[in-house]
């Protein structure tokens, strides 16, 4: 069954138009009577009937609400330094389907890819668009959003969160695997996590400097050297087991 993200707070009765719109009545050819599961910007969930559906908008009401939890209890945010190619696309897509909250993206001092404001911009589009259809496609309850922003930006967003790590290959070459438990055992449910991975060179020394004194802590992902597209599907997918298997 089809999903939608409608940005608007929950109603029983909804008037959806513009791209959900066409995409129920001109690509899904749907018509009265038929089913979807929307989702309210306030993370309600519902099943829900088309009542009417006319060239401009379509009415629905709704049949019953979700009851399956599918968000992570904790707000987990993904920051990347900018990798090569396509990676940022790989990491929002699956980081999406593996419940990530938000995304940023930084020009690490490492990073080879270099983006100007417009081409962010565009950038950042695009991957909202991912986003989206990675929500969509794996029934979330929450939209995922992704943003664009300078390490001095970042750092001082850190006090956003109630906790700060960073994925370090040197914590994992020196068997430091303790930080990232400690972590999901102190942090309650609805509190916010930052987890920062460096682009394909890896974070500086002086870039490690500037996140610690601005609070964060270092964290091993197991034993071995992960790349930069696959760090944050491992700690998603520890945050996952940690809180939604073990628990």
């Amino acid at each position: 069954m089809q999903r939608y993200f409608v940005d608007q707070a929950y109603q029983s009765t909804v008037e959806i138009s513009g791209e959900p719109h066409h995409h129920m009545s001109r690509v899904m050819r749907m018509s009265a009577d038929d089913q979807v599961f929307l989702v309210f910007n306030d993370q309600t969930a519902i099943k829900a009937k088309i009542i009417a559906i006319d060239n401009e908008k379509v009415t629905l009401e709704e049949l019953e609400k979700e009851s399956l939890q599918r968000e992570l209890p904790i707000e987990i945010t993904v920051a990347s330094g900018f990798p090569k190619g396509e990676k940022l696309e790989l990491i929002v897509q699956k980081g999406t389907e593996l419940g990530a909250h938000d995304f940023i993206a930084f020009p690490g001092e490492s990073s080879v890819a270099k983006w100007d404001a417009k081409k962010q911009k565009k950038k950042q589009q695009r991957l909202n668009k991912i986003a989206q259809e990675a929500a969509e496609q794996s029934h979330r309850q929450a939209l995922p959003v992704v943003n664009f922003a300078s390490e001095k930006e970042l750092i001082a967003g850190f006090t956003d969160y109630d906790a700060v790590l960073i994925a370090y290959e040197e914590s994992a070459k020196q068997g430091e695997q303790a930080q990232l438990v400690q972590s999901f055992q102190q942090l309650k449910a609805g509190q916010k996590l930052l987890v920062v991975f460096g682009p394909e060179g890896g974070l500086t020394p002086k870039e490690i400097g500037l996140f610690q004194a601005a609070g964060a802590k270092l964290c091993g992902l197991g034993p071995r050297i992960l790349r930069t597209e696959t760090a944050p599907f491992y700690l998603l997918s520890a945050a996952s087991f940690y809180y939604e298997l073990l628990h």
